[in-house]
């Protein structure tokens, strides 16, 4: 029954697409609709009056694009109800699917692993089947027809719940290359302008070297075993050497997907440039079918975790963290800015996961259970949070024809019901207390806390400095969103667009958001509910759960014991209600202490205007000239002079371009290396029929020697 779930939200996602496809057969809708009407005339009442209404209006777009995201939203559900079956169940499902290679059929597997990872896509996709038609409504469907956008949104979950579903590594590659061939389409979408080709092919060309990584993981493993399924890799017997060559495949391929520094450079490219809710399902759920299969090879395949790797992962995890965030903050582009979190987030997961590999390697198996459950858990509230900021800025976007933050303001009167959802994500990717995000990282940084067991002096070292380095990024974070928020929703309209804006009509395009929304909230309140999910699944994968189990109550949080660490979030919602309503009655009931309200002190300079307000750059300054070295910064200030001697300044021109450090250090010398390569490959072809004839006899020649 569990595996019948999940096939069916594999078959829903497939069906969704190819409903999407037919968009472009109205004539044989029209023909079928019609049988269907005089075929069962005494049909279920609420599907025939709206396919009669269809027929009356010819609203075939309309209600394709509904059923499109009917079949989405109901794969979401079944996702969602197989992952929490197989967790609560705790028991792993096999099956063989007569398909693939006639010597190797595709081996299926659903464990509490795959039933996480499950759970995290299958809400996100419910979300978003929510959000869709109101979203895709606004496309000309002559430019951008929603056949194309549909088909390979149904292939793109299809492919990611795949990966989850795969027990040999040729249906896994099968898996991950439609889910990578999927989202390149979705990418390039809106390929008419220039840039988004560009992301497309970034895109495309990195996920291509990732794959090819990967396959030589998988390659090295089989090489000592006796075939391709996963039990008969976990039964190759590796040296350290080849096992390490394993693990640094692996990082790099699944590492280039998930968007760790440095092979991040995609992922701030191809995210702001796909419609907002695939950019949802790229950054909030691809990117946690890269950590899912990092997690399967090093955990589950390769068995035994040397202490080394996990040094790896904390090193890289901490720069991509702090890395991101940095970015993140220079950025006035909204869903730039949100693509460049993600590489903070994945960096934080990183983090945490390079700490279970430590723990684990030094003979302390519970503790590396509760690193394990750290970046689990931050993997699926980062999964909540950063869908709702991008469904989000798609509202935003979708009112205001805006992305560039220093053009928007006010917005908090125009849009309420938006800048209410949009606040609890800030709040909960800020990981401030009552919210998913806080608890999270408060269990990474426990984990980071109990260094002291460590005999290693080099780790009692290491890990410190990368548990300050996580709490710096925290308070970057804070900061990046408040500026987000405040220069978004706050202060007064800085284009003619946001003065227009007003809140969307589509309930269903806040519907989605509040779902994520409520779960960031009530996660937030009541972590156990997920921790309990995620400590089935420590226990299969790794053998170990938490150290203290008895104290993982609704009510108190306590992952060691309570005497080091404890933290109860209904308390604290309890006091920050008591401290709220002491507040407003202090300031708005008291007549004592009545608001009176004025006007905004203009400093002597006559009406506060739009231009006075902070822009991004102003508002980030402070941190830029702090951390100067992390970009590649060229800052312009140009004066128009006029007057006697041009003495008095007319305009002031500031202009501000930030790069990131990749570039022109790691993939510019790539790609000139390459060029120059093939220019001298370039020199064999001379187009002389001999010469030609001369290369297939060497050729001839060094095959027969290498044959005897």
């Amino acid at each position: 029954m569990i595996l019948l779930l999940a096939y069916g939200a594999v078959l829903l996602s497939f069906a969704s697409g190819l409903l999407a496809l037919m968009m472009n057969q109205r004539q044989m809708l029209l023909e079928l609709s019609q049988y269907w009407i005089k075929k069962f005339p005494d049909s279920y009442k609420f599907g025939r009056s709206l396919l009669e209404n269809s027929l009356k209006e010819r609203r075939y777009p309309h209600a394709l694009r509904q059923a499109v995201f009917v079949l989405l939203g109901l794969s979401g559900v079944f996702a969602i109800l197989a992952g929490l079956s197989v967790m609560i169940g705790k028991d792993a499902v096999t099956d063989q699917l007569s398909l693939g290679l006639p010597w190797l059929p595709w081996h299926v597997r659903f464990d509490c692993l795959s039933g996480f990872f499950f759970l995290i896509i299958g809400i996100a996709v419910s979300a978003v089947s929510l959000y869709g038609p109101g979203y895709v409504h606004a496309y000309d469907e002559s430019q951008h027809p929603f056949a194309v956008l549909g088909l390979f949104t149904g292939l793109f979950v299809a492919g990611m719940l795949l990966v989850l579903l795969a027990d040999d590594a040729f249906f896994f590659m099968i898996a991950w290359e439609l889910m990578s061939v999927a989202s390149y389409f979705l990418v390039a979408f809106q390929h008419e302008n220039s840039a988004n080709r560009r992301a497309a092919f970034l895109y495309l060309l990195m996920a291509e070297v990732g794959a090819l990584a990967i396959i030589l993981a998988f390659g090295v493993l089989a090489s000592f075993s006796d075939g391709f399924t996963f039990d008969a890799l976990r039964e190759s017997k590796l040296s350290v050497t080849w096992a390490s060559i394993a693990f640094v495949l692996a990082l790099l391929g699944f590492g280039m997907k998930a968007g760790i520094v440095p092979v991040h450079v995609w992922l701030p490219e191809a995210h702001p440039v796909a419609p907002s809710h695939i950019s949802a399902l790229m950054s909030g759920v691809m990117l946690k079918v890269a950590l899912y299969g990092l997690i399967r090879f090093c955990f589950d395949l390769l068995g035994d975790v040397h202490w080394q790797w996990g040094v790896v992962l904390l090193i890289l995890g901490t720069l991509s963290a702090l890395g991101g965030i940095l970015y993140a903050m220079m950025q006035p582009n909204l869903k730039r800015l949100l693509a460049y979190s993600s590489v903070e987030n994945i960096g934080i997961i990183f983090m945490v996961l390079g700490l279970s590999m430590i723990f684990m390697a030094n003979g302390y198996p519970q503790l590396a259970a509760l690193g394990f459950l750290a970046a689990l858990f931050h993997a699926f509230n980062h999964a909540l949070f950063k869908n709702l900021l991008f469904l989000g800025a798609g509202i935003i976007h979708h009112k205001t024809h805006e992305l560039n933050i220093d053009m928007m303001g006010g917005l908090i009167k125009k849009m309420p019901k938006t800048s209410v959802l949009f606040l609890v994500g800030c709040m909960s990717i800020s990981s401030l207390p009552l919210f998913n995000g806080f608890v999270s990282e408060w269990l990474a940084f426990q984990t980071a806390l109990q260094v002291d067991v460590l005999d290693n002096g080099v780790l009692r070292s290491l890990i410190p400095v990368a548990a300050a380095a996580l709490a710096l990024t925290a308070a970057l974070s804070a900061a990046c969103f408040v500026k987000v928020f405040g220069l978004i929703f706050l202060g007064q309209p800085r284009s003619r667009n946001c003065a227009k804006a007003h809140e969307v009509q589509d309930q269903g395009m806040l519907a989605g958001p509040a779902l994520l929304a409520g779960l960031c909230f009530f996660i937030g309140i009541f972590p156990g509910v997920i921790i309990y999910l995620i400590n089935s699944v420590s226990g299969q994968l790794l053998g170990q759960t938490l150290p203290n189990d008895s104290a993982l109550g609704w009510l108190w949080l306590a992952p060691v014991s309570a005497e080091q660490a404890s933290y109860s979030p209904p308390l604290v919602l309890i006091g920050a209600l008591i401290a709220g309503c002491i507040s407003f009655w202090y300031l708005r009931l008291n007549p004592e202490t009545a608001l009176r309200k004025a006007e905004t002190w203009d400093c002597g300079f006559g009406s506060v205007t739009p231009r006075m307000q902070y822009t991004s750059s102003a508002f980030t300054m402070p941190i830029r000239r702090i951390f100067a070295k992390a970009w590649i910064i060229d800052e312009q200030i140009n004066k128009d002079m006029q007057g006697a001697m041009n003495q008095d300044v007319a305009a002031v021109h500031y202009q501000l371009h930030i790069q990131d450090h990749s570039w022109p250090h790691l993939y510019q010398p790539i790609a000139q290396a390459v060029n120059n390569l093939a220019k001298q490959v370039g020199r064999i072809q001379t187009g002389n029929i001999r010469t030609y004839l001369g290369y297939s006899f060497a050729t001839l020649l060094l095959l027969l020697w290498v044959i005897s």
